[in-house]
């Protein structure tokens, strides 16, 4: 049985003021938003009548009559000894497969499902300093499971300039953020244990942690900034033996974890015995010119980190790496021998060329990013300027709040204007988030507002006719 569960307080502030008349139909479908949007989670009890009945000063026939209206249409389920708990009618529940497309889109396409940019000038010099490396390791068998120790020393040398001691020792390279999180999984994850994520969050990390068996329970991310308290509060119900974070411009909202905040959640799961995965491929893309926060393993010692050059350099450079604690590191290592043997050795050398001789990469890396989200603000205000979106100060997405219709209606309408969208349900780890969107502002500037532009066509055809038509096929996301 799912332990977790809310305060008839608590849902009193999520719902606010409500349509009351009738009083049960406005607060049946404030409930039924606060479900859809995942800020009640899937399997979380709601308080009782009484309880309910108190807390927002209505009739008890009231709270009786709107939550019938919400298990009439599945979205509460009445369980043994459990109360009325949260659910999604299986149209609202389903995500999308989480696979990356096999091949390239056709001509006049905009792939908006995908956030990670094209290569930056510089790539290229970098393969063929490293190639100009490269005999001297062919004398070897080529294996470096741990990863190269030059490579390994420069990761070991970025986190201690954030301030976080480090031995090249703690560091595996592996090929890529992805792998290092299926590593980590498959090292820490036992089937059925309570694995505790974000919603929304990375759906590529969903996907891997329910293959490794996890059970995902999930805390609802803040709309205008992350959300501690109700981490705290979930950590401390939940008892996860594992959880999944991203707190550096988090992934699709942007929030960003404060130091303070940091240290809350750290030492909530240091209470319970969690071992937390954080997930730092993002945070090296401030864009405001911001000071960072430390690290999150600054705060908890015991925290797993998974780092990538994929984000800040190149999807096509396929290397990443796991930073764990001394004691972990045999684990880790067992784990990853399971799954390869290491990482490219030519990709390895230019990682290390990149970490070693930015040459001001990084710098465009992130001006090209600032002036696409600034682009996509814009856009946005002119030809949507009834969804709301929150502007991040660093990372690669914009997070689309929608009025009046479900992102899963527009999918379809977007593909009939060339252009491909991921729904916010494919983001949900138990489902809902059906009035969001992603849009990643990783395209040059002038394809995103032609990307806006179509997307303001789709968004008033889908209001015209929502349920006119549905995805034939599952969305893919990266």
């Amino acid at each position: 049985m799912d332990p977790r569960v809310i305060a008839a307080s608590r849902v009193a502030a999520l719902i606010g003021e409500f349509d009351r008349e009738p009083a049960y139909k406005g607060l049946a479908e404030g409930l039924r938003v606060l479900i859809t949007d995942g800020r009640l989670p899937v399997g979380v009890r709601l308080p009782s009548e009484r309880e309910l009945t108190d807390a927002l000063g209505v009739s008890r026939t009231t709270v009786t009559r709107a939550y019938a209206e919400l298990r009439d249409h599945g979205f509460l389920l009445s369980r043994q000894g459990s109360g009325s708990v949260a659910s999604l009618p299986a149209s609202r529940g389903l995500r999308g497969d989480h696979l990356l497309p096999p091949g390239d889109l056709p001509e006049g396409k905009i792939d908006l499902t995908c956030a990670a940019p094209v290569p930056g000038p510089g790539i290229l010099g970098a393969y063929e300093r490293a190639v100009a490396e490269l005999p001297g390791y062919l004398a070897s068998t080529g294996y470096y499971p741990s990863g190269l120790q030059v490579l390994r020393e420069a990761i070991a040398d970025k986190y201690a300039a954030r301030g976080l001691a480090t031995s090249p020792e703690q560091i595996m390279v592996v090929a890529g953020a992805q792998s290092g999180v299926a590593i980590v999984a498959r090292a820490l994850v036992r089937r059925g244990s309570r694995t505790l994520v974000e919603s929304p969050t990375y759906p590529n990390a969903i996907a891997t942690l329910k293959h490794c068996g996890g059970r995902l329970l999930s805390s609802p991310v803040g709309r205008d900034d992350p959300d501690a308290e109700e981490l705290v509060s979930v950590i401390t119900q939940v008892r996860p033996e594992t959880a999944y974070l991203i707190p550096d411009f988090h992934n699709p909202t942007g929030h960003l974890l404060s130091d303070e905040s940091r240290a809350r959640v750290a030492a909530a799961f240091t209470r319970v015995g969690t071992v937390p995965i954080i997930d730092e491929s993002i945070v090296d893309l401030a864009l405001d010119g911001q000071e960072m926060p430390a690290p999150f393993a600054l705060h908890h010692p015991h925290a797993i980190s998974v780092g990538s050059l994929s984000k800040p350099f190149w999807g096509g450079l396929r290397v990443g790496w796991v930073r764990t604690p001394a004691s972990r590191v045999d684990d880790m290592f067992r784990s990853r021998l399971s799954l390869d043997l290491g990482a490219p050795l030519l990709e390895q050398l230019v990682a290390t060329e990149l970490l070693r001789n930015d040459v001001g990469l990084l710098e465009h890396r992130r001006s090209q990013l600032r002036a696409s989200r600034d682009a996509g603000l814009a856009a946005l205000a002119r030809h949507l300027p009834d969804w709301a979106v929150r502007r991040p100060t660093g990372g690669l997405n914009l997070w689309c709040e929608l009025p009046h219709a479900m992102s899963s209606d527009l999918v379809p309408r977007a593909a009939g204007h060339d252009v491909l969208i991921a729904p916010g349900p494919s983001f949900a780890p138990e489902g809902g988030l059906d009035r969001f969107l992603r849009i990643p502002y990783t395209q040059p500037a002038h394809v995103l507002v032609d990307a806006i532009e179509r997307l303001a066509l789709a968004w008033t055809e889908t209001l015209a006719d929502p349920a006119g038509l549905r995805p034939s096929a599952p969305t893919l996301v990266a």
